[in-house]
């Protein structure tokens, strides 16, 4: 794979020539590295994980992870806000929460006789919904507007959450009862679902001697290498990385293979394919990747390295591919295996 190919046709992009586009993508990349650094100051392992939640914050995406419980899901996302110098709420879902407790509530003040708003935990830089799964339907839909449209409207009043604006929300794959399944057009709303996996035995070791419970979070000095304004810059800036037509192309033929089950073998497995949705976040997060990378254009590599996470939840199973313990990463697998790459 030559990656000439796939770099900018001309001198300038946007009226700024190519070498600043490079420069820019290396300052960044190097940032980057400067937060994974201090991450790995409290977590342990889970590269992947941290790699990836840091590819869907450039994306200006949302994170849904899934896993055990205590494999370090909350202070993952407490220590991300920390090095990248934003606040940090989180949400406890349950099953008599409600939307006004996320979003907030108008209130009357006798004193002052008036009626006042009070903002929702929702009015933070990172939100944490901790087992999204578990409140109503319509408590989890009270995220969808802040997700997708960066605001909320609390008694006919739209207000603008905080840039940048970041969810997690994590469900426990362990227990069925007392919960309820996220509704796919809410699902469809998360850039990337990861799977947040059980430490090695050596990195469990580690955790032994390191554990938050023994120390507290302060201890670990994890410094703010970034801050609201430089990820709003970094956020903008990866709209300029360049994706060429071809990989433009190859995009839409990874998610045209979801839906065309008869083109290979897992495929009998699908009941539905992924959307146009799945088409958008590929793109923009093939470009975080390259960024990441301290690339300023993608290769066909780049978008590999992001396709599970952005198909895995936006592909459905039909009944026989349930009772058979399919999963859709094995359908991708599959799918990047046929689909010829650029």
């Amino acid at each position: 794979m030559h990656k000439k190919r796939f770099l900018f046709k001309s001198s300038k992009v946007n009226g700024i020539r190519k070498e600043t586009w490079d420069l820019k993508s290396k300052e960044y990349a190097k940032l980057f590295d400067e937060v994974r650094k201090e991450i790995a100051k409290v977590i342990v392992g889970q590269d992947e994980v941290v790699n990836s939640m840091l590819r869907c914050l450039v994306a200006n995406g949302h994170a849904l992870v899934e896993g055990v419980p205590g494999v370090a899901k909350t202070l993952l996302i407490r220590t991300l806000a920390k090095a990248t110098g934003c606040d940090f709420k989180r949400i406890q879902f349950t099953i008599d929460l409600l939307p006004t407790d996320i979003i907030g509530i108008t209130s009357y003040d006798p004193v002052k006789r008036e009626f006042r708003t009070e903002k929702g935990p929702i009015f933070s830089n990172f939100i944490l919904a901790d087992e999204i799964n578990r409140s109503s339907p319509k408590t989890q839909s009270a995220l969808l507007e802040s997700m997708q449209e960066k605001q909320v409207t609390i008694n006919k009043v739209t207000y603008k959450v905080p840039l940048p604006f970041f969810v997690m929300a994590t469900m426990n794959p362990l227990e069925s009862e007392g919960v309820y399944p996220l509704p796919e057009a809410q699902i469809d709303r998360f850039l990337f679902k990861l799977n947040m996996d059980l430490p090695t035995a050596d990195e469990e070791k580690k955790i032994l001697k390191q554990n938050i419970t023994i120390n507290s979070f302060e201890s670990f000095d994890v410094k703010p290498v970034l801050n609201p304004k430089k990820i709003i810059e970094i956020q903008d800036f990866i709209k300029n990385i360049y994706l060429s037509p071809e990989l433009e192309e190859y995009i839409i033929r990874l998610v045209g293979a979801t839906r065309k089950s008869d083109k290979f073998k897992t495929g009998r497995y699908i009941a539905y394919g992924a959307s146009p949705r799945a088409s958008i976040g590929l793109f923009i997060a093939a470009k975080a990747q390259a960024l990441l990378k301290g690339n300023s254009f993608v290769t066909p590599q780049h978008i590999k390295d992001i396709v599970k996470p952005v198909l895995r939840h936006r592909i459905l199973l039909n009944y026989e591919g349930q009772a058979e313990n399919i999963t859709t990463d094995q359908i991708i697998e599959e799918i990047l295996s046929k689909v010829p790459i650029p």
